[in-house]
């Protein structure tokens, strides 16, 4: 019981870190990436769809995205979808793709994206607490109900309180490489 609660805390954490790892990515650097797109839907035969599931994404140059819409129906709608998103981009169509040019970064920008960042990274290890909180109810509930003794759960705690440092540790190096990223001119 133990091992199968330790094993779920885990996998847990693990999502948790990988949804921090992705919020990360769609945060804006210096280079114009097509996950800076994953979050945003746009209006599809009435139905909100994730618009990298309506078109195809390059990036020919380091501030220029060309999205090619897979059904020319639907441009509009990303164009829309874009253009009220937070990305700070006006896109323009030619009828066949969609080019955003995202403007160079200010500095005021930079720093804005950074307590951005610094907010997931407190979501993500908010998370990783949460998850661990959970775990050691089990344990205690395991402890309470007779089903483990305590020295087994004791230890079990300390090997929770280190997969929550090491996972809090990992999202804290993801923050100081986006950082660092972001800093970078």
């Amino acid at each position: 019981m133990i091992n199968e609660t330790m094993r779920e805390a885990a996998t847990k954490m693990d999502k948790a870190v990988e949804v921090t790892r992705e919020e990360f990515a769609a945060i804006r650097a210096g280079r114009a990436h097509p996950s800076m797109f994953a979050k945003l839907t746009a209006e599809y035969y009435g139905t909100p769809t994730p618009i990298q599931q309506l078109a195809s994404f390059t990036a020919p140059e380091a501030r220029i995205i060309l999205i090619a819409p897979y059904d020319m129906s639907a441009m509009s709608a990303i164009e829309r979808a874009i253009r009220d998103s937070d990305l700070g981009v006006n896109p323009t169509d030619d009828g066949k793709v969609i080019r955003c040019v995202f403007p160079e970064l200010t500095e005021e920008r930079r720093k804005e994206y950074i307590k951005v960042a610094k907010h997931k990274a407190e979501e993500g290890r908010v998370s990783v607490r949460n998850i661990r909180r959970h775990a050691k109810q089990a344990l205690e509930k395991l402890d309470k109900d007779g089903e483990v003794g305590k020295d087994d759960v004791a230890a079990a705690e300390k090997r929770l309180d280190a997969l929550t440092k090491e996972h809090t540790d990992h999202i804290d190096d993801m923050l100081k490489h986006k950082e660092a990223e972001l800093l970078e001119v």
